[in-house]
């Protein structure tokens, strides 16, 4: 594939740039390129693997090739390792059927990072305005008994998760508040400006009067 960029000057914008925009914009010059994503991969730079995470092909990722990645992802800090496994889960994993076949296998996986993937992609079928799921009460059930001694990578998703249930389908509301009070995961944590707490009871109660206040009267 003929880039505009040679890939020389594509590694040098990469070292000088800080800004994700701007990586968005050089992949959608770049399109698909997987070999050169694997190739930006192989390196430990953040915006390198951030790129590649965006012009991978998704047909050539199997089992095999997303166990490597979550391994390889051991290398980054925790905040850039969530950044990249969610570009990853938003760019491709959800984009076929053979990668969300392999993320709804993933609940009990082995890796945190896997099982984070998995609650995350529940999370968002819920907060994007889809249907939610058939597998709600399954998806309590879990929570109820493994959020609470989960590592914090995955219990962060898995509340997140539960703050969704919580705000789309009512009939569990009070369940997941009940969970957010009994945990007490994030109580009194301090909250940005203009930001929701991750505390469930206050998460739901916020994120519901958003919603019902944007309603027509």
């Amino acid at each position: 594939m003929k880039l505009k960029q040679s890939k020389e000057e594509i590694l040098t914008t990469l070292a000088e740039t800080t800004k994700l925009g701007d990586i968005k914009k050089m992949a959608k010059v770049i399109k698909k390129d997987h070999d050169f994503a694997m190739e930006l991969w192989s390196s430990t730079d953040f915006h390198q693997r951030m790129l590649a995470v965006l012009i991978m092909d998704k047909t050539r990722l199997d089992s095999e090739s997303l166990d490597n990645l979550v391994d390889g992802l051991s290398d980054q800090s925790p905040e850039e390792r969530d950044q990249i496994a969610d570009w990853l889960l938003a760019n491709q994993l959800m984009k076929s059927k053979k990668t969300i076949e392999l993320l709804e296998s993933w609940e009990k996986a082995g890796k945190p990072l896997m099982r984070r993937l998995f609650w995350y992609h529940q999370a968002r079928l819920r907060w994007t305005g889809q249907t939610p799921p058939d597998n709600t009460e399954h998806l309590l059930n879990s929570l109820e008994s493994d959020m609470g001694k989960a590592e914090p990578e995955v219990q962060q998703t898995m509340n997140f998760t539960a703050g969704w249930i919580g705000i789309h389908q009512p009939e569990y509301r009070a369940r997941c508040m009940e969970l957010g009070e009994k945990l007490g995961l994030y109580k009194g944590e301090p909250v940005s400006r203009g930001c929701t707490p991750s505390y469930l009871p206050e998460f739901i109660r916020i994120e519901v009067a958003k919603r019902e206040e944007g309603k027509p009267r």
